[in-house]
């Protein structure tokens, strides 16, 4: 467009997607939203990885605590010195309360020193806070996948950082292994690909699985002898449910001779583990000083709320309500959990076994026409336009297998979930009884396979384009601010 003549490329370009191709996912939920009496027969969100289980646990301490907050007779002595200028450091409480928590959602094994804690707007900003700190444009970091989807934009958008994937697959339930790191390292290094990092995401977004102890010390180990960094986005550290216990890279660097604890960097929010993604609270917590000391100056563009510090202040350095919400929150994940995944057991539906998150990675590959992404595009546009449920498609987070689905449970009541689970059951005895009878669906269409991720090693772009083959193109809901996953909210 001419006027964009006038503007930046970095604000004109499509790394952050708004103006990109889009899906039916966001758009048929926004035309349609479910609700139980006024629209029972509307799209049932199930793409949004929020945790709405235990608000009230948060609710009933704000009832008895209103002291905490300037917006009430109780607290508005404290206004004038809460809304007065503050700098980039943060309150030294709200350090202090971070650190605190930090700990007891790892359930105490690790303790953090509060001056390393800097603070950004939400996982989003403390991500690109690290790229800017540790890469220049054109470096780029190995990813496993599946991952994130917009790490594309969170990573690379205005920073000019790449994303090298590390391939893994079902045949060992997607874990990393050296040997998929040293692949995609020495791939990248013959093609004059700068690696400087590796990231991974513990617990997994979207597989709700957490990294053993074992692998976490062979990543550790895998930075360590090649002298790159190491970002552990931790941000659902909080939300393990059952065994496994989370590992943090903090409780493995002291099992690495010589380790380089310099390059070790968490990335750590409240969104997840608490539930209060609309609060914007990301924290960067490194080993080296200098990022710590960069990454500070740096958070002078995307700062928390000093009111919202001040309130969580004295909510997170209260022990007793720490412990409390903790330990409610992982008792309603893993419940809400255990009747989503029986449920989908009970029509033969497996998913991946998961320890935490608030998602299940649903394997719905004996659905799938043909064993290839264009079939899973198929399936999932029947699922949004049929069964009317909003879920996510592997391939959205570059997944190498087609036919799996991240679907989140936790941003819904119980009666959704049984509403979503009775479509679910009516959609997979009708597909199953089409494939018995060798029925041919109308939707379903016989295309040729085609292994496009495995031809040798390339820097991996949008998602989005892989859609376009496949799909019409519309332009995406103004409601949804993430490119790279047709069903995800940015935190």
């Amino acid at each position: 467009m001419a006027s964009n003549s006038l503007l930046s490329k970095i604000a004109t370009n499509e790394g952050h997607g708004e103006n990109l191709a889009y899906f039916d996912g966001w758009k048929a939920y926004d035309r349609n939203p479910f609700h139980p009496t006024q629209n029972p027969e509307g799209v049932i969100q199930m793409g949004l990885a929020e945790n709405q289980l235990s608000f009230d646990v948060i609710e009933e301490w704000i009832k008895k605590n209103p002291k905490a907050s300037i917006c009430t007779p109780e607290g508005v002595a404290e206004f004038k010195n809460v809304a007065n200028f503050q700098d980039y450091h943060g309150f030294p409480d709200f350090r202090k309360a971070i650190a605190n928590f930090m700990s007891k959602a790892r359930g105490g094994r690790v303790k953090f020193d509060p001056d390393r804690v800097v603070m950004a707007g939400g996982a989003t900003g403390a991500n690109e806070m690290v790229m800017f700190c540790l890469a220049d444009p054109g470096d780029a970091f190995l990813v496993p996948s599946p991952y994130y989807p917009a790490f594309y934009r969170d990573l690379g958008w205005r920073t000019g950082v790449k994303i090298v994937p590390v391939d893994c697959d079902s045949s060992n339930n997607f874990q990393v292994t050296r040997a998929a790191l040293e692949a995609a390292y020495e791939k990248a290094r013959n093609n004059n690909i700068n690696i400087k990092g590796l990231i991974i995401t513990n617990p997994s977004n979207p597989l709700g699985t957490t990294v053993d102890r074992d692998t976490l010390t062979s990543l550790v180990k895998f930075i360590n002898d090649k002298n790159i960094h190491l970002v552990c986005d931790e941000i659902y550290a909080g939300t393990v449910f059952s065994s496994p216990k989370f590992t943090c890279v903090a409780d493995v660097m002291q099992d690495v001779k010589n380790c380089n604890s310099d390059l070790i960097h968490i990335v750590y929010s409240l969104s997840k583990d608490m539930g209060v993604p609309g609060l914007r609270i990301g924290i960067v917590y490194s080993y080296n000083d200098a990022v710590v000391n960069c990454a500070r100056k740096m958070s002078s563009f995307s700062l928390v709320s000093s009111q919202t510090q001040h309130m969580l202040s004295a909510m997170l350095l209260d022990d007793e309500f720490v412990s409390n919400f903790l330990e409610t929150s992982s008792k309603r994940l893993a419940r809400r959990h255990r009747i989503f995944t029986t449920g989908l057991e009970k029509v033969g539906i497996n998913c991946l076994k998961g320890n935490a998150g608030l998602f299940c990675w649903m394997d719905l590959r004996k659905l799938l026409k043909d064993q290839t992404f264009e079939a899973e595009m198929v399936l999932w546009r029947m699922i949004i336009n049929e069964v009317k449920l909003n879920v996510s498609p592997g391939s959205s987070f570059r997944c190498v297998e087609p036919g799996w689905f991240r679907v989140c449970f936790a941003n819904m009541d119980e009666h959704t979930v049984e509403v979503a689970l009775k479509r679910i059951r009516e959609f997979v005895g009708v597909e199953g009884n089409k494939k018995s009878n060798n029925a041919h669906h109308q939707m379903f269409v016989n295309i040729p396979r085609k292994n496009r991720w495995q031809d040798g090693l390339r820097l991996s772009f949008p998602a989005t384009r892989r859609y376009e083959e496949v799909m019409s193109p519309r332009m995406m809901s103004p409601h949804s601010p993430m490119p790279h996953s047709p069903l995800l909210r940015a935190s």
